[in-house]
């Protein structure tokens, strides 16, 4: 590696995490790819993680997930002397002796010197990567200790405390500026402290999604607004939600169309809720959230013209995703009056069932089906009419039960 990051690197950087806004971080890849054939191993470090999926990189530039590529270039990294390469492979489990023996480093303690000199001038993502040697004990190896370097346990365990506790400086230097994801390793450390080496201090984690948010992170921005979503501070909550969206974070495009749909912090506004549902399906379309509330506004003409066959699409679209009963009983409605869709009872029945809570009208759709032996089962009247009269007051549960009578012997059965 360099003693500095070649300009490529350092536009990557900042496309890909300091400043996800730019919106240009496919074209940051591409130039990544460029510099890596070109020998660039610290291009090829960075490339590596950026196929590493979200826990890794921002989730919203789209890029491919591929592990075995991911090796390597980390590989590869270490070969062209990237010394900060060296460090996330051994973060990455992938500093196996081959490979270490292929560095152009005497010792690993060399290329860490390297990476350090680099955050000490004020790069965030070495600033991140070694916080993270510090808090996740890669120093052990870096230095070529461990329990037998000190004459005792308690020498052994300050060590480890001198040691670990480092993290906690680089990550906020890292946090502030411009790697957001140092802020899930603090909360950890503050959360959970470290084996009975670092005591926990929760409060030190209460504002750091806050923190985030004001730097201008979407990640955080729409970690922060979904906690204040639960602390019913709708107002607040919505304004980072929207800063989140306006950067194209996912999922945050739902989460405002959701405040305008209900109302909450904001006046209802059925349109723009809809209009907001569009821009997350636009990106997602098999979000479920967005489908769900889409098809909601479609089956009841709020915000948009009534359309029932729209409806039903986003609905459907929605119940099919894994563990998504929400429009369960939309989707009964749809199919037991034809709206969107042909009628058909048998399929009504499927989607009531999946209905689990209380809900006048979904008992009235029972009891009608069961008491006539629609869509495929067999004519259960006892069962049809406990159903209607669950629905109570519900009128066409009402008119419903006028075709059932007790006999002399209190058997339910069909007026004549």
């Amino acid at each position: 590696m360099a003693t500095v990051l070649s300009s490529e690197v350092k536009q990557a950087l900042q496309d890909i995490y300091y400043n996800v806004r730019t919106g240009r971080g496919k074209e940051a890849f591409a130039l990544l790819e460029k510099a890596s054939a070109a020998g660039d191993g610290d291009a090829s470090c960075v490339l590596a993680r950026c196929l590493c999926g979200y826990q890794y990189v921002w989730g919203w530039h789209g890029f491919p997930e591929d592990d075995e590529r991911a090796t390597r270039l980390l590989h590869k990294s270490v070969e062209q002397g990237s010394a900060l390469g060296v460090l996330v492979a051994l973060r990455s489990g992938e500093l196996t002796p081959s490979v270490q023996k292929n560095m152009p480093f005497a010792n690993l303690q060399e290329a860490f010197d390297q990476v350090e000199a680099l955050a000490k001038e004020g790069d965030a993502f070495c600033q991140y990567i070694i916080g993270n040697s510090y808090f996740w004990w890669d120093f052990l190896r870096i230095q070529n200790k461990g329990k037998d370097s000190f004459p005792s346990q308690a020498e052994f365990k300050a060590y480890l405390k001198g040691e670990i506790s480092k993290c906690e400086d680089w990550f906020w230097k890292a946090f502030r500026g411009g790697m957001y994801l140092a802020a899930n390793n603090l909360n950890r450390y503050y959360t959970q402290g470290d084996e009975d080496i670092i005591a926990p201090r929760p409060e030190m984690a209460k504002d750091l999604y806050k923190t985030g948010a004001e730097l201008g992170y979407p990640t955080c921005q729409f970690i922060y607004a979904e906690e204040l979503r639960k602390a019913e501070r709708y107002g607040e909550s919505l304004r980072w939600f929207k800063e989140s969206a306006e950067a194209n974070n996912g999922e945050s495009w739902y989460k405002v169309a959701w405040f305008y749909s209900e109302g909450k912090g904001v006046e209802k506004d059925g349109a723009y809720a809809a209009s907001c549902c569009e821009k997350e399906l636009s990106r997602n379309p098999r979000h479920r959230g967005a489908n769900n509330l889409l098809g909601q506004a479609y089956l009841h003409g709020d915000g948009v013209p009534q359309d029932y066959a729209k409806a039903y699409q986003h609905l459907i679209a929605a119940f099919d995703a894994k563990n998504c009963n929400w429009g369960a009983f939309y989707l009964a409605q749809c199919a037991f009056n034809g709206w969107g869709t042909p009628q058909d009872y048998g399929k009504a029945l499927q989607f009531l069932n999946a209905v689990d809570w209380q809900n006048r009208e979904a008992d009235y759709m029972r009891g009608y089906i069961c008491a006539r032996g629609l869509g495929g089962v067999q004519e259960d009247i006892p069962k049809g009419v406990a159903y209607l009269q669950k629905a109570g007051n519900f009128s066409k549960a009402k008119e419903e039960l006028l075709n059932y009578k007790k006999t002399l012997f209190g058997k339910w059965v069909r007026r004549k």
